[in-house]
């Protein structure tokens, strides 16, 4: 089964998505893990994702669209995906299409947690002190939630016309949104 979740930062992508690979054993793909990879490494492609990503900007498409292709043609991994903040873009959405129509696999179920800007601050407020991460300062935070609604409607109105895709209440706590999501995977 392959899944799409998409929520601003701090949504909880991350949280339910694993929750996801454990549930169905499959393997999560999360871009925000993949770019923090390659920050970690030091190299070129590392040290522009950290500028852009303390400006409040996404990564150049090419570069994630990259990083993902080696994932999605992976044998292993084959109909077995959670996409964790993929696609973010439309040109990312159209991107994903081929790749997977080229390697025999489609999306299953398209997930969106709708969060309001208020909970992400509190969220990732929280996130900031327990986990220490840079890019969860207030003033990214706001930056990031804003390029994202702006970035990502085009991607939501794209894929809100698919049967598949589902709109699930963000502000709730996590573990009534685990239960959401089960009720649309045990169909």
């Amino acid at each position: 089964m392959n899944i799409i979740l998409f929520g601003p930062p701090g949504a909880g992508k991350g949280t339910q998505s694993k929750y996801l690979v454990n549930k169905l054993k499959g393997f999560q793909i999360s871009t925000g893990d993949l770019l923090r990879e390659e920050i970690k490494k030091k190299t070129d492609i590392g040290k522009a994702i950290t500028d852009d990503m303390k400006n409040g900007k996404f990564i150049d498409d090419e570069i994630v669209n990259k990083l993902i292709e080696n994932l999605i043609c992976d044998p292993q991994k084959k109909n077995n995906l959670i996409f964790d903040g993929y696609p973010r873009s439309l040109s990312q959405a159209k991107n994903l299409e081929v790749l997977l129509k080229n390697s025999n696999q489609s999306i299953d179920l398209i997930l969106f947690l709708k969060v309001e800007k208020e909970t992400i601050l509190k969220r990732l407020e929280k996130r900031k002190i327990i986990e220490n991460r840079s890019d969860d300062e207030t003033e990214t935070i706001v930056r990031r939630y804003e390029k994202y609604m702006e970035t990502t409607q085009p991607v939501l109105n794209f894929y809100s016309k698919n049967p598949k895709f589902n709109e699930i209440n963000g502000n709730l706590e996590i573990d009534e949104i685990t239960r959401k999501i089960d009720t649309f995977i045990n169909v």
